[in-house]
């Protein structure tokens, strides 16, 4: 079972109040094998990653990390410029790995993600990778939540099956990164974290 919660500065930016307190709560409630707690994290501090690694150790809980993922319209409506959300991601990063143990594939999603804000060579963005279908609340089938290219599933199953295995025709934006996979990989764009001992 995985609870989201968002960390102090995530809430602030997204409006939300999802705090990692009440997440392990719900997860403490919960009788399962597996408990998670995903945090998607923003403007991080010593002492919030302190009071994080002392919850979740206490708790006995994993925990994964997610950057936030701002597109060109939240930038401009926080009045964040690209390179400012960079840095502050990799500062996230650097206060994150002081109190947990990050992975390798953690900062890479964040060179992953920088590549998508300032894309090399004319503006070329990956093609979508999603290994995932999802089927919209109007009968569709896409790749992504976000994703445009779709199939009625009304469709021939012939249809389907085709639009199942072609390449994709969505390219992945930053509204879709955070959960763009791979089908190469399972979920490699978290962090599975334990609290150091």
């Amino acid at each position: 079972m995985t609870v989201s919660a968002d960390s102090q500065g995530a809430m602030l930016l997204g409006r939300t109040t999802r705090t990692a307190a009440s997440g392990i709560a719900t997860l403490r409630a919960i009788s399962t094998e597996t408990k998670i707690l995903h945090v998607t994290c923003w403007g991080l501090s010593d002492d919030e990653c302190q009071e994080l690694a002392d919850l979740v150790s206490e708790a006995g809980v994993e925990v994964q990390f997610s950057p936030v993922v701002l597109d060109e319209r939240a930038l401009r409506r926080d009045a964040k410029s690209v390179q400012d959300y960079l840095v502050q991601q990799h500062l996230d990063a650097d206060v994150l790995s002081r109190y947990f143990n990050l992975s390798d594939r953690y900062r890479a999603y964040l060179g992953e993600l920088r590549d998508l804000q300032l894309p090399p060579t004319g503006g070329e963005r990956w093609s979508c990778r999603s290994a995932t279908a999802y089927v919209s609340a109007d009968g569709h089938i896409r790749r992504c939540p976000y994703g445009q290219a779709s199939v009625s599933v009304d469709a021939p199953r012939a249809s389907i099956r085709q639009f199942l295995t072609d390449p994709a025709q969505d390219r992945v934006t930053p509204d879709c990164a955070a959960i763009c996979r791979s089908s190469a990989a399972s979920d490699d764009r978290t962090a599975s974290c334990a609290a150091p001992a």
